[in-house]
């Protein structure tokens, strides 16, 4: 056998080595890896958890209100932007308008219907 040859026995080392070299290269990554803590990426999705809202309507104190049920008293003007309103976490009572989550309700919330009011 020539030393050009694959088979050559120096070769033959060299390609072993070159193996033993790269399963150590993959040992060393693979436990790297493992090791490795990345924020959120063996969590299971959550469901966002649904708000229980409460307001004082004629003043009483009523609810608890789900998000549709809140833009469905939007709509029918009974919550206004003064109406006071409280939900779990919260240390006290607040005006609609100073809570961003039901001004966002109050845009999705389409106004009432009124026909004399249609564009020709």
């Amino acid at each position: 056998m020539n030393n050009d040859s694959f088979f050559s026995i120096d070769r033959l080392i060299e390609f072993g080595m070159g193996m033993s070299v790269a399963q150590q290269m993959v040992r060393t990554m693979n436990s790297a890896m493992q090791d490795m803590h990345v924020p959120g990426a063996m969590n299971a999705m959550q469901k966002p958890q649904a708000v229980a809202y409460y307001c004082m309507l004629d003043n009483a104190q009523a609810g608890p209100f789900s998000e549709a049920e809140i833009m469905q008293l939007i709509g029918n003007q009974k919550i206004t932007k003064d109406t006071f309103m409280w939900k779990p976490g919260m240390l006290a009572w607040k005006r609609a308008e100073e809570l961003p989550e039901v001004l966002r309700l109050v845009a999705l919330t389409p106004p009432p219907f009124n026909p004399n009011t249609l564009e020709p």
